[in-house]
């Protein structure tokens, strides 16, 4: 009996110890297992971290370079515009500026009384011994001295050939030994709006020779009124935003390559203008600067009457006698028909109103003048006229003027 106890403690012994083993195991198992699963949300977690932190400094660094590359592209193609523009331009500008400087002018002119006054010019001819200087008819206009002064600062005394007061156009010479550089004359019916264009002269004065101004062409075919000793006129024009000032008159205006395209003449001047300067075209000087150099007068028709124009209510009535009907609204009014000229010979009388010239509206005495001035010695002209509220047309055979309308 005692033997079977013993066995069954010893089976007992046994089945505890398996029991405490299969426990550990279990324990051990679920241990490990919680370390196991511990290590792989460890691992999992670091390794999430680890690729946002990968994606979003990738994200960064991508648009870091994307910005910087992005710079240096604006900057490239920025630097490549003002290579192949401004940096251009102003290279063409400055060979331009090259050709046409040392051939211009400062104009020192002394009249019969002493008095001076000064303008610019520039030369465009050399030719057998003398230079050729181009500048305005009213920078020398009564003048009995003229002294030209070169941008080098040289000086040499000059003699008037012979000068237009309608074209505003006069030609000084001097001995060519003087002469560094001639100026290129250009074309002026090849401009265009918004060309760019440069005036070299010396404006307010001998201090400020050799001044240049830069800007484009504003306007073309433009006609202003200029106040000449003989009355008003109209002149065709170039317009321009170009700097021009007391002293730029006579000077060129050029082109960018140089090339002369304009005399500089006057400046509209007035309250709240301001960049408004005109030349006169140099297609209409080289038509008739042949004539000026060769001292000979240029022709110009004649009618043989005297104008009026139709505003003048005053002049008309106290000075002529002459009262013009309201449903007249434009034109120019005769004031005198002289006998045997070919206005009387047509049969033109005072008190007529010319309102038509050849098919072109006539508004007052200036642009009648402008008009006729375009025909030549010889040439027929229809006129359209008023006379006592009726219209009249007559056709009149223009003749050499004998003195200034």
């Amino acid at each position: 009996m005692e033997e079977k106890d013993e066995v069954k403690v010893e089976k007992k012994e046994d089945k505890e110890s398996k029991d405490d083993r299969i426990k550990k195991e279990i324990d051990n198992n679920s241990s490990n297992n919680k370390k196991n699963k511990m290590c792989s949300n460890f691992f999992t977690s670091r390794i999430f971290l680890m690729t946002c932190t990968f994606i979003l400094g990738a994200f960064i660094m991508w648009g870091l370079a994307v910005t910087i590359n992005g710079g240096v592209f604006h900057k490239k193609v920025y630097s490549e515009n003002v290579k192949t523009t401004t940096l251009e331009e102003t290279s063409d500008l400055k060979n331009a500026i090259n050709n046409v400087y040392e051939s211009t002018v400062y104009i020192e002119v002394t009249d019969k009384m002493g008095g001076t006054t000064s303008g610019s010019g520039f030369v465009y001819k050399k030719e057998d011994g003398k230079g050729y200087i181009l500048t305005n008819y009213h920078v020398i206009e009564n003048g009995s001295k003229f002294v030209i002064t070169f941008t080098d600062g040289n000086e040499v005394d000059a003699n008037l050939v012979s000068g237009d007061e309608y074209y505003d156009i006069a030609v000084l010479s001097i001995p060519d030994n003087n002469i560094k550089k001639v100026a290129t004359l250009g074309n002026s019916s090849n401009i265009e709006l918004g060309d760019t264009v440069f005036t070299v002269g010396a404006p307010l004065g001998k201090e400020y020779m050799g001044t240049i101004t830069r800007g484009i062409i504003s306007g073309i075919n433009r006609t202003v009124k200029v106040n000449l000793s003989s009355g008003n006129y109209l002149m065709e024009v170039i317009q321009t935003d170009a700097s021009i000032n007391n002293g730029n008159s006579g000077g060129p205006i050029c082109n960018i390559k140089g090339e002369v395209i304009g005399i500089t003449s006057s400046k509209l001047v007035g309250s709240g203008v301001e960049g408004m300067g005109f030349a006169i075209p140099i297609n209409y000087v080289t038509d008739i600067v042949n004539n000026i150099e060769s001292g000979n007068k240029i022709e110009r028709p004649y009618l043989g009457v005297q104008l009026v124009d139709l505003t003048n209510t005053f002049a008309l009535q106290y000075y002529y006698g002459i009262t013009i009907s309201s449903d007249v609204e434009f034109g120019a009014v005769l004031s005198l028909v002289e006998e045997n000229m070919p206005a009387y010979n047509a049969g033109l009388k005072v008190g007529d109103v010319i309102v038509e010239l050849d098919g072109k509206k006539v508004d007052d005495v200036s642009y009648f003048k402008y008009l006729l001035y375009k025909y030549s010695v010889g040439d027929k002209i229809k006129v359209k006229y008023y006379r006592e509220n009726k219209l009249s047309e007559a056709t009149i055979e223009l003749t050499e003027a004998i003195k200034g309308e």
